[in-house]
């Protein structure tokens, strides 16, 4: 993968998908080094992470995590999660961002030269598409390595680049913490 000093870089994770992707790898990410990673390949533009967040509920585990993005350098582009019940009886929740990403990516094209769109999903294929048409190159970060993988096969295809995140672990990796009592 190659990055060049002066090229335009924007990070678009998308916050669902990362974190699918790095529970099936039992890998945790370290959101300030993978922000000091990126800065250090170009110039920065904007580091956007994008979740739905559950309302009404007295604690939601990702709200620590989306204020402290917000407090050190990301942009945490969040909506409120729809809570319903399936014909089985059971709550779902669902809280896509996709059309929230690719709007995002697509009004961020002229001002940008390279896009690291963190999701394997396949439905950004066509985004990735429309954005190379304005000349913005695409890498895609994700695994093949689970099984199954975690990456559509139309979206790496089309990326102009793709890095395997289980790879990543010495750059932007975070120790796992063990929660026993050490005695």
């Amino acid at each position: 993968m190659a990055f060049y000093p002066d090229e335009r870089i924007a990070l678009f994770i998308d916050g669902a998908n990362l974190y699918s992707t790095a529970k099936t790898l039992d890998f945790d990410i370290d959101y300030g080094k993978l922000l000091e990673l990126f800065r250090g390949k170009g110039r920065l533009i904007c580091a956007n992470y994008y979740t739905a967040l559950i309302e009404n509920d007295d604690y939601s585990p990702i709200r620590p995590l989306i204020d402290w993005l917000e407090y050190n350098g990301w942009h945490a582009a969040t909506k409120p999660a729809k809570s319903m019940i399936d014909r089985d009886g059971r709550r779902r929740v669902k809280g896509d961002m996709d059309a929230e990403i690719i709007v995002d990516m697509l009004g961020l094209a002229p001002h940008i030269d390279h896009l690291i769109l963190f999701s394997g999903d396949g439905d950004f294929r066509v985004a990735v598409e429309a954005l190379q048409r304005q000349g913005v190159r695409v890498t895609v970060v994700s695994t093949m390595k689970s099984k199954p993988a975690m990456l559509a096969d139309e979206l790496r295809r089309q990326a102009d680049a793709f890095i395997e995140i289980a790879d990543m672990d010495k750059l932007f990796g975070r120790p796992k913490r063990d929660y026993e009592d050490e005695d």
